[in-house]
């Protein structure tokens, strides 16, 4: 058995109060796209608690083999061999998937991976289809907490290109890609998940 595998302490924190969600809304079998699927604790906690699903997890190319030895180890018959996926670069390695998921990367992202991640969802999803997205949210540019506004400061300090977004952005960025903010769950450690979901 692998051991030192890659470890988020985050992930361990909030995959099962996201999971208590994420039943309700990937309730019928069908495959989930994972953008950014980091150490791949998620995919494993997620994929086997719902067997009824076929997950997909991807990685950018610098990032995609954090995940690797975890999803060998849990060797689950419902997860589908990585991908690398850039999501700036065209063509998207993956072109079907009934939902889509991603934790935690909007905010280390540049604001035109943001775009082009909602652009490629949207692109891709079907109807009645949902893109869950998890992280700490601004609302009308003003902080929910004050440790938000402390990890801001601390993201941006590590990168430019990095920080909270607001909600109000990425509904409208939604919007613009055919999707809508159709639900906002308040989340332990003041994060949220927000459900885009393509209406008929």
């Amino acid at each position: 058995m692998a051991t030192n595998l890659p470890y988020s302490q985050a992930c361990e924190n909030n995959k099962t109060p996201i999971l208590e969600k994420l039943r309700k809304i990937f309730n019928a079998p069908g495959k989930v796209l994972e953008v950014g699927t980091g150490t791949g604790q998620h995919a494993v906690h997620f994929a086997t608690a719902m067997p009824h699903l076929q997950w997909q997890p991807t990685d950018h190319p610098d990032a995609v083999d954090s995940c690797r030895a975890r999803l060998e180890q849990a060797a689950l018959p419902n997860i589908l061999p990585v991908i690398e996926l850039d999501v700036g670069a065209a063509p998207w390695p993956v072109e079907t998937f009934t939902w889509a998921f991603s934790a935690n990367t909007a905010h280390i992202m540049a604001w035109t991976e943001v775009e082009q991640m909602f652009r490629g969802i949207g692109e891709r999803l079907p109807e009645g289809g949902a893109f869950c997205l998890y992280g700490p949210f601004n609302n009308q540019g003003r902080y929910t907490s004050e440790s938000n506004r402390q990890f801001d400061q601390y993201l941006k300090a590590r990168s430019p290109h990095m920080g909270i977004r607001d909600l109000e952005d990425l509904r409208a960025l939604a919007e613009s890609v055919g999707l809508t903010l159709a639900e906002n769950h308040a989340m332990p450690a003041n994060n949220q998940l927000l459900v885009f979901r393509r209406l008929s």
